[in-house]
């Protein structure tokens, strides 16, 4: 979740788990810009650096997992065998353009200055041999300035779903650096995106968050009827819960507050809690996941999956009858890979070098949904749209086990310094405010969904 988090200072090219050369020219990865920006002209004749040419980040224990392994593990390889990827479709985020104008890029002891999204997804293809990707810019919010120079958690999140839906258009709406500065800025820039990214797409993903109080009821209720919009366009909206467990993010110099955000917390909305993947290292079997909770020893970061239950929207009829829920709508739905220690494989470039490391928050698992949901379009020959009643009805059927890995372990439970105290929940059999049904095994879903 990158402007609102808190638990784990994260900035572009931190903690590198390996640095190595790029060899020859970077290929731009077919990025598009506003009709302002033109794509950048791609270099011919680059060559890979070799897989076993870069240490440490390529496999667990000793950092993440690469693409191919990523998707054997939730059941994506199959159906990318199949040429089930993506296309046609076009799943867009919603992110800051937080590097335009920053002194950290410019001056003699910045440093490399940032790459820009298509260096970045160009060595990312290169390193793991994926075709280049297809990247649109939309700057009519955040203005023209640096439209491709690009967050940690941008790269990241556009990494994941190219590697799950390789041939899907990558669309990004980028809001002004002003929406982390106050919550007046927060709330209204979530608000112009949001209704930007939900139109002329498939599949919107929103990997950012904002505690339910942040929000008058007024705009509450404007976020609803973008999102009825939405549904009304087939379009999916998937975000992530949050990184800070039972709590919302001590945003703008406050104090955290007991309560889920929004938009996940919308009942419109597909929301993503975090969880720790443990697969085969060689293979990508999958072996178990836990909650994501560094606070509990599960994370090499502070995060945890946020959950829990709304101050502001009653429970969907989705939602009924569901062991664990209550009178309110319950927080999130589906869960998937968000820790850094055992995440996706992220690539990014500066210079000639290019870094991996691991991806990590509840975005990265919300991008992982958003790849899967767009092979689920691509599978049903149309848009499913607002998918929760269908999720709901599979996890309560008999395909629960081989659609789903339920994640029984752990907790996103956080105790936090006075007044905020402690906060959270256990994770359980079946739906929980946690994990919600838990990550998907996507040979099995996508067809379930599809159908």
């Amino acid at each position: 979740m990158w402007a609102m988090r808190t638990c784990e200072s994260r900035t572009r090219r931190a903690r590198l788990l390996a640095l190595v050369p790029l060899a020859g020219a970077v290929v731009v990865a077919g990025c598009t810009a506003s009709p302002a920006h033109p794509a950048a002209t791609a270099t011919p004749g680059s060559t890979a650096t070799p897989a076993s040419a870069v240490s440490g980040c390529l496999a667990p224990p000793a950092g993440c997992y690469p693409p191919r392994l990523f998707d054997v593990a939730y059941g994506i390889q199959p159906l990318l065998n199949e040429g089930i990827d993506g296309r046609s479709e076009t799943v867009t985020f919603l992110e800051p353009n937080v590097l335009a104008g920053s002194p950290a890029s410019a001056g003699p002891s910045a440093g490399p200055p940032p790459a820009s999204i298509s260096q970045d997804l160009a060595a990312f293809d290169i390193q793991f041999r994926l075709p280049a990707a297809r990247v649109k810019i939309v700057t009519s919010l955040a203005g023209a300035a640096s439209p491709l120079q690009a967050s940690e958690e941008e790269v990241q999140d556009l990494e994941i779903v190219h590697a799950i839906a390789p041939a899907a258009t990558l669309r990004v709406v980028l809001v002004p650096s002003s929406v982390q500065e106050t919550a007046v800025d927060a709330t209204a820039g979530m608000l112009a995106g949001l209704r930007l990214a939900v139109s002329g797409t498939d599949v919107a993903m929103i990997g950012w968050s904002l505690g339910e109080h942040f929000f008058t009821g007024a705009q509450a209720a404007q976020m609803h009827s973008i999102l009825l919009g939405a549904q009304a366009r087939h379009v999916t909206v998937i975000a992530s819960s949050g990184d800070n467990g039972g709590f919302s993010d001590a945003t703008f110099g406050g104090t955290p507050v007991k309560e889920v955000s929004l938009p996940a917390a919308d009942p419109l909305v597909l929301s993503v809690g975090g969880t720790t993947l443990t697969a085969n290292s060689v293979t990508g079997a999958y072996t178990s996941e836990a909650v994501w909770n560094g606070q509990a020893g599960f994370s090499v970061s502070n995060g945890a999956s946020g959950g829990g239950f709304s101050h502001l929207y009653a429970r969907p009829s989705y939602q009924d009858g569901v062991p664990g829920t209550s009178a309110m709508r319950g927080v999130p739905d589906v869960a998937g890979d968000a820790d850094d220690a055992s995440g996706f494989s992220m690539v990014s470039a500066s210079g000639n070098q290019t870094a991996i490391q691991g991806a990590g928050g509840t975005d990265a698992a919300a991008s992982l949904w958003a790849g899967v949901i767009a092979l689920a379009d691509q599978y049903a020959h149309h848009d499913i749209g607002f998918v929760n009643p269908a999720i709901y009805s599979i996890a309560r059927s008999s395909s629960y086990h081989r659609a789903f890995n339920d994640v029984t372990t752990g907790s996103n439970i956080q105790t936090l310094p006075y007044p905020a105290g402690t906060a959270g929940y256990k994770a359980g059999p079946g739906w929980d405010p946690v994990t919600g049904w838990g990550s998907p095994n996507a040979h099995v879903l996508v067809p379930l969904l599809a159908a």
